[in-house]
């Protein structure tokens, strides 16, 4: 059971704007104190939520905003009370299963309702990012589902693995070995551990590394398959180590990125040789299927 929490949020116009918020009000609380949590919106803006442990001086902290955006801005201040509740159990409650084409997302408590015909891959709300539910990682299992079915990929990479959902989607499907990699040391464990739960230990081999830096993508590559749902910036910074670990006619799905960054990304990967064929639109979220033709 989570304490009651006192919040303060309020919608920026960019990231700049809304890193520079967290980082004023981050210099002036303690860590124990607060806590940050900023998302970008489909629309461009971000909105930037604080939780406090006390309630906070609502007129200093319009004062401080104000200091770094304008005055009309940090008046849109909201101030709110979150009520204690195990946010846990009420996640997994409302958590049901995600279908997405062959493959469908579940928690332990729907492991029964999932049909013989389907692959399900069981990922608890709790874990991390990436439960199947948010519309990148929905993005790339529906184009996973479409390439495996007209192409088998043999050597097969999940770069930026988050929980391992799709690199355990890719060793179910194919019965084949995955390599997975991630930059976050946590995301490395929960991305094992939800390749043994799902019965795919054997297959998924998790790595951790940045970017293509590490020995195992020369020795594993090249690629015939490589799926990266991270964010547009990284994606776009990773074409040409990406576009050099690929096999002739490799295809690669992208995603986590807003469906207005997507031309840039794309612009990206042309310029490396990359084509895309397909492009999914979710809840303002695009997800890319592109192909090699080098």
């Amino acid at each position: 059971m989570t304490p009651s929490t006192h919040r303060a949020s309020v919608t920026l116009p960019d990231e700049s704007t809304a890193k520079r918020v967290v980082d004023a009000l981050s210099e002036l609380f303690f860590e124990d104190q607060t806590a940050f949590a900023a998302f970008e919106r489909p629309d461009g803006r971000w909105d930037v939520t604080v939780h406090f442990a006390e309630p906070p001086d609502q007129n200093l902290l319009r004062e401080l905003v104000g200091q770094v955006v304008r005055q009309d801005v940090a008046s849109t201040l909201v101030f709110d009370t979150v009520e204690a509740k195990d946010w846990v159990k009420a996640s997994l409650e409302d958590l049901v299963p995600v279908a997405a084409g062959r493959f469908i997302v579940h928690g332990q408590h729907d492991r029964h309702r999932i049909p013989p015909n389907k692959l399900g891959i069981e990922i608890e709300a709790a874990l991390a990012f990436g439960t199947g539910h948010h519309g990148t990682t929905r993005g790339c299992l529906l184009l996973l589902d479409h390439v495996l079915k007209a192409y088998q990929p043999r050597r097969v990479l999940d770069l930026g693995t988050g929980t391992g959902v799709l690199a355990i989607a890719a060793a179910k499907a194919l019965h084949g070995k995955v390599l997975a990699s991630d930059i976050d040391p946590p995301s490395v464990s929960v991305a094992e551990e939800n390749a043994r739960l799902n019965c795919t230990g054997d297959l998924v081999d998790v790595i951790r590394a940045t970017g293509f830096a590490a020995p195992r993508f020369a020795e594993d590559g090249p690629f015939d398959l490589v799926l990266a749902n991270i964010l547009a910036n990284p994606l776009r910074q990773l074409a040409g180590p990406m576009a050099r670990h690929l096999a002739s006619s490799a295809q690669v799905i992208l995603s986590g990125l807003l469906t207005h960054q997507a031309p840039a990304v794309i612009a990206a990967y042309r310029a490396r040789g990359l084509v895309p064929l397909r492009h999914l639109k979710i809840e303002g979220w695009s997800s890319l299927l592109l192909r090699s033709v080098k």
